[in-house]
C-alpha cells in the first residue's frame, strides 16, 4: 500500500531526524481508500517509550482550534448564531465598551480581529479587518461564546456533536497519561504544547491519531457524509473552507475559511504553491498537519511530536515543502489511473 507514496514518507522521515521527533506518522486517503499509512520512532527518546502505530495519540496543538471552527458552524446551522458578521459583545455581553467594540465573529475566525491582551486588558493592534495577525485572544473568546450559547464546554460539544455520531474514539482533550498518548511534551517546563489541566477544549490538549485526524479531514472532504449518510447538514462543513477573510484585509495576508487556511497567492501563505485552488490546510506547533485536496479527493496527514526548530531548520519552507510533494504524488496518480482507464500506459 505504501509502495506508489513512499516518497511523502521518506521525507517526513528525514525530517522527523532533523528536528529531533521521536514519533512520526503519515496517513493518506484518496477517493474514500486509505493509500497510504505509515509510522515511525518512539513516544520518547530511548526503548523504553511505546513503539509509534495507528492507536498512537499526538497532541495536535493549533489543529484544536478548527474543531472549534466547526462548533460555530453547528451553532449557527442551530439558529443560535445568527451570522458571524455579528460583534463578539452581541453574545459576550462583559466585551462591551472595550477594544472589542467594532470586532465581529468573521474577524474572530479569520484572525483579523486585530486584538492582543496586555496585563489582563485587550487592546487593539490594528483595526478589525484591516490586517491578519495570529492571537490566541480571539480564539478563548469563541471558545466561551460556544460555551455560553450550547451550555457545555466545547469538549463535550463535540463529543456529542461530532466525535460520538462520526466514530471518532480515538480523539479528545486528555489531561492525564494514557499508554496511547504521546506524553513527553509535558515534561518540558517550557513546552509550546501549553497546560493540560482542563478538559473543557479551552487548552492546547488535543490528543488525536493520525487515521482519526485523516477521517477528520475526510469528513470536511464529503461535507459531513459517512458511509452515505448525512449526519449533520453539508452547509456547516461548507461554511468551513469557503472565503471568509474579510475583502479589506491586504492581499498580501493569508486567506482562511473557519479557521483554516486557504489555497492562496502570498508569501505567507503555507500551503505549498503546487497544490491545486480549492485546497485547504489545518497546522499545529508540534509539527502535525492535514491538508484536504477536493480535486484529487484526498485527505494527507503528517503527525510530529516536534518540540523545537533546530538552527537551520526552516518550518514554512518545509510544510510547503511536504504540500508541494503531496500535491505532485496525487498528480501523478490522478494521470496514471486516467491513462491506465483509457487503456493508455
Amino acid at each position: 500500500m505504501n509502495n506508489l507514496y513512499q516518497a511523502l514518507n521518506d521525507y517526513v522521515h528525514k525530517v522527523q531526524r532533523e528536528i529531533g521527533a521521536t514519533a512520526a506518522a503519515v496517513y493518506l486517503i484518496k477517493n474514500d481508500v486509505v493509500v497510504n499509512e505509515w509510522y515511525s520512532g518512539r513516544h520518547g527518546a530511548d526503548t523504553t517509550f511505546r513503539a509509534v502505530d495507528a492507536h498512537t495519540q499526538f497532541n495536535v496543538a493549533s489543529i484544536r482550534k478548527t474543531y472549534l471552527g466547526l462548533a460555530v458552524s453547528l451553532l449557527m446551522e442551530e439558529g443560535l448564531i445568527h451570522s458571524i458578521d455579528d460583534e463578539v459583545g452581541k453574545y459576550l455581553t462583559e466585551l462591551t465598551g472595550t477594544a472589542a467594540e467594532g470586532v465581529t465573529l468573521r474577524h474572530l475566525l479569520t484572525h483579523t480581529h486585530g486584538l492582543v491582551e496586555s496585563e489582563g486588558q485587550l487592546q487593539r493592534e490594528f483595526d478589525p479587518g484591516m490586517g491578519w495577525a495570529y492571537r490566541n485572544v480571539g480564539i478563548r473568546m469563541l471558545t466561551r461564546l460556544v460555551a455560553q450559547l450550547s451550555g457545555q464546554t466545547l469538549s463535550s460539544f463535540m463529543k456529542d456533536r461530532v466525535f460520538n455520531p462520526y466514530g471518532l474514539q480515538e480523539t479528545g482533550w486528555r489531561t492525564e497519561y494514557a499508554d496511547e498518548l504521546i506524553y513527553n511534551y509535558y515534561t518540558d517546563p517550557n513546552s509550546p504544547a501549553g497546560p493540560n489541566d482542563s478538559d473543557a477544549g479551552d487548552q492546547s490538549n488535543l490528543f488525536v491519531s493520525a487515521r482519526d485526524l485523516a477521517r477528520w479531514g475526510h469528513i470536511h472532504l464529503r461535507k459531513g457524509q459517512l458511509n452515505g449518510d448525512q449526519l449533520v447538514p453539508a452547509r456547516v462543513f461548507e461554511r468551513l473552507t469557503e472565503m471568509q477573510t474579510p475583502e479589506s484585509v491586504p492581499m498580501s495576508e493569508p486567506r482562511n475559511g473557519y479557521i483554516w487556511w486557504l489555497q492562496h497567492a502570498t508569501p505567507r501563505n503555507q500551503l505549498g504553491e503546487r497544490l491545486p485552488d480549492g485546497s485547504s490546510l489545518i497546522l499545529g506547533v508540534t509539527g502535525c498537519a492535514c491538508i484536504v485536496v477536493p480535486k484529487y479527493n484526498a485527505v494527507i496527514v503528517r503527525m510530529y511530536n516536534q518540540l523545537s526548530n533546530p538552527e537551520g531548520y526552516h518550518y514554512l519552507e518545509d510544510i510547503r515543502t511536504f504540500g508541494n510533494l503531496a500535491a505532485d504524488l496525487l498528480r501523478a496518480r490522478t494521470i496514471f489511473s486516467a491513462r491506465a482507464g483509457c487503456g493508455v500506459m
